[in-house]
């Protein structure tokens, strides 16, 4: 009878546990934020929360205005402009389901830290929204852009950002959790994906620029933003943001492009279908550390612009060294680039040394900037073309040749 009792007693206690939740709050007391921007002038941050407006995104149709509305706000912190957005709004601003956190380029080269550590501390946020870095232009600008395919601006940029780096590999899609991990990880920096207007911003944010097929202004993905530590030192041009995806074994769709072998005119187009790169720490009799980065692709021929004979296996052994060949140089000028101009290793080099070589690492991690900067990396590509399309030979050019 006693255990009766026992049980039934538990029964209740964990049914009461279970009846609700004491922070719990209804839909219609908040206001959802897709994405917010983070603008930092003189002492002060300047918040934008872009709110989508649900009865605009129903399947019944809305009144035909804007689906999202943008609240702004200014604090000594981020988390202060935050919880000053209630004096515009009239809900709760709610960042559960962020997409996107753009940070404006004169903020991040003052540095990050504080915006880092506020969106680690936010019990409602997930580490799973990008962080991106707006390119010549304040933060909020970014979300002041209307755009067509998709309703939700930031919805546009988060789908922008994936197909780029799924299929050209000059921008990468890094969450906060990874640039977090970055921050703190020895013997790797951080870079995020830079975005800029291009038109006229002024006329970015009326219903008018979604309604002609040329938009007035509209967003592009470009550069990569270069991290040591905390701060924003520079920017990698479009070749030097593909070779960094390279490097890092990132690369998951692109094309090359060689010139035409034995000094014929126009270019042979590569779309890379398959890529890895594996980076190793070399052992060597000196104490000066070096890396091997060791490169394989499978590709298929995209296009041909020059008289060339495609059935030879010579030509095609030919194609694949010009290609290899191309693809080291744009590796090496992109190392070169970060190693004399930046000083920051963001390739995760002295991380492989670490993973591989814990007792150098420690002997050479206090200096490690400097030696980074000097390092031999050396490189092997191996290129293979595997398929040529639905025709052999270049268009106009006979096969009976």
């Amino acid at each position: 009878m006693d255990r009766v009792i026992v049980r039934f007693i538990a029964i209740i206690f964990v049914s009461l546990l279970l009846a609700g939740c004491w922070d719990k709050r209804e839909l219609n007391e908040l206001a959802i934020a897709t994405a917010i921007s983070i603008d930092k002038k003189d002492d002060e941050y300047h918040v934008a929360a872009q709110v989508v407006i649900p009865t605009e995104l129903s399947t019944k149709g809305g009144t035909g205005s804007s689906p999202v509305t943008l609240y702004e706000a200014n604090g000594k912190s981020v988390n202060e402009a935050i919880r000053k957005l209630t004096l515009v709004a009239p809900r709760m601003i709610y960042l559960g389901h962020l997409r996107i956190v753009v940070i404006s380029e004169e903020l991040a080269k003052e540095g990050i830290d504080g915006t880092v550590d506020f969106l680690s501390r936010g019990w409602e946020l997930r580490s799973d929204f990008y962080l991106i870095v707006s390119k010549e232009t304040d933060a909020r600008e970014i979300l002041n852009i209307q755009t067509t395919l998709e309703k939700v601006p930031a919805n546009d940029l988060f789908n922008i950002l994936h197909t780029s780096e799924a299929n050209y590999s000059s921008t990468i899609a890094v969450n906060f959790f990874e640039m977090k991990t970055n921050l703190e990880r020895e013997g790797k920096q951080g870079v995020l994906t830079g975005v800029q207007i291009l038109g006229d911003s002024s006329k970015g944010s009326s219903k008018q620029n979604v309604e002609s097929i040329v938009p007035e202004a509209f967003i592009k993905f470009e550069e990569l933003a270069v991290f040591k530590e905390d701060k924003l030192v520079g920017w990698l041009n479009d070749n030097e943001s593909r070779g960094y995806n390279g490097i890092t074994n990132q690369v998951k769709s692109t094309v090359g492009i060689v010139s035409c072998p034995e000094g014929g005119n126009g270019n042979v187009s590569i779309h890379i279908k398959k890529y890895k790169s594996e980076m190793k720490s070399k052992k060597t009799n000196s104490n000066n550390p070096e890396i091997d980065l060791k490169v394989n692709i499978v590709a298929n021929l995209g296009e041909v612009s020059c008289d060339i004979d495609l059935t030879k296996q010579e030509t095609v052994k030919m194609l694949e060294k010009e290609f290899e060949k191309a693809v080291k140089t744009d590796l090496q000028e992109t190392i070169k680039v970060v190693q004399e101009k930046y000083h920051t290793d963001i390739f995760g080099f002295g991380a492989t040394i670490n993973k591989e070589n814990p007792e150098k690492w420690k002997k050479i991690k206090g200096n490690w900037d400097e030696i980074f900067s000097e390092m031999p990396v050396n490189i092997d590509v191996d290129a293979q073309i595997s398929h040529f399309g639905s025709v052999l030979n270049p268009v106009g050019r006979s096969t009976s040749e």
